[in-house]
């Protein structure tokens, strides 16, 4: 049964109370803080049904009420179409744009959103499509040893060292890079491979010396660059502390947890698949991890140049402050987001 506005401002103050003191929250201190004339009694009533419908527990019988998941959720709802606050956004985009490197957007982002929230900061590109290719360098460095190094548009750069068995001279190796750079910048290395492909199988591409001379480094990988999802997460140790009624040995399994770059890709992917742009709140986080079940998690994804995503997110109590946290994480969201466009 859906609440009333009435009964459902009063949860509002109720969750508030409790995210501000940690405390179970009485009918007569929601009374006080109200201004106008409901009395405790009514208020009373009105938690006595909130209760009933499973947005408040009851810890014993003298005590307040405490907000559960579904009242939290409920609260949470009320803050998902955060305001964009355009001074706000520049500021994260002027500091994100001084650094030139996605792996160097995704660590200050985790650090700003942690000093931001107070919670752990998470930020992630992830490879989603074919990377676009922006130049490469093929340098000689002797021994019959070649350095291929790709640089992609996101400012990733790979490098791989290979042998040949003739040696491949400066002047060949400069043919070879301004071919690829004049002809392919700005392809995906998917439509590289592609074309590149039906080129070097054509008849003439045996009689074309550049063509010849980069059929073996094609052969040796060049294009060929694995990109793994960059993950950095900061502020774990301000779990430290917090009730989350967790054992000794459970609180060891949650750091444990939170180390893992393996572990943190599978929360982004399980709790970020909405639409691209889209805050996105989990209020406990028991079905991922049993040590996270009194944990939050709020993020979002956005797409990228250059065929990443980035995810974006924090993740702390579920008295932790929702307003300011979605707020953060939509920011900084659309700050990567235009920085990279």
């Amino acid at each position: 049964m859906a609440i009333t506005p009435r009964d459902f401002e009063i949860l509002h103050s109720i969750v508030q109370s409790y995210i501000e003191t940690g405390e179970p929250v009485a009918s007569r201190s929601v009374a006080r803080a109200r201004q106008d004339s409901l009395s405790a009694a009514t208020i009373r009533n009105v938690m006595a049904d909130l209760s009933d419908e499973g947005y408040l527990s009851q810890p014993h019988t003298s005590a307040g009420r405490i907000p559960t998941e579904k009242a939290f959720r409920a609260y949470v709802h009320s803050f998902m179409r955060g305001r964009i606050l355009s001074a706000e956004l520049q500021r994260m985009r002027s500091e994100l744009s001084q650094h030139d490197s996605v792996e160097r957007r995704v660590e200050h982002s985790s650090h700003v959103l942690m000093q931001m929230t107070r919670g752990v900061g998470i930020a992630a590109a992830i490879p989603m499509l074919s990377q676009t290719l922006d130049h490469i360098e093929l340098i000689d460095i002797g021994n019959r040893r070649v350095l291929m190094i790709v640089v992609t548009n996101d400012r990733i750069v790979r490098n791989r060292v290979v042998s040949v068995e003739e040696a491949v001279s400066s002047d060949d190796l400069a043919s070879i890079r301004n071919y690829i750079n004049r002809t392919f910048s700005g392809w995906t290395l998917t439509e590289i491979h592609a074309e590149l492909r039906h080129r070097l199988e054509q008849q003439s591409a045996a009689y074309d010396s550049v063509l010849k001379k980069l059929t073996v480094l094609y052969a040796k990988g060049l294009l060929d660059i694995e990109l793994s999802p960059e993950v950095h997460l900061e502020g774990a140790s301000n779990l430290v502390g917090l009730d989350l009624h967790l054992t000794r040995e459970k609180m060891r399994e949650l750091f444990r947890a939170l180390e893992e770059k393996k572990r943190i890709l599978q929360l982004l992917d399980q709790f970020l698949e909405q639409p691209a742009g889209e805050v996105m709140v989990q209020v406990g986080l028991g079905e991922a991890d049993s040590t996270m079940r009194e944990l939050s998690f709020i993020g979002v994804a956005v797409a990228l140049n250059g065929g990443f995503c980035a995810k974006i997110a924090v993740l702390g109590p579920m008295r932790m402050n929702y307003e300011k946290a979605i707020s953060a994480v939509l920011h900084m969201g659309q700050a990567f987001q235009s920085i990279s466009s």
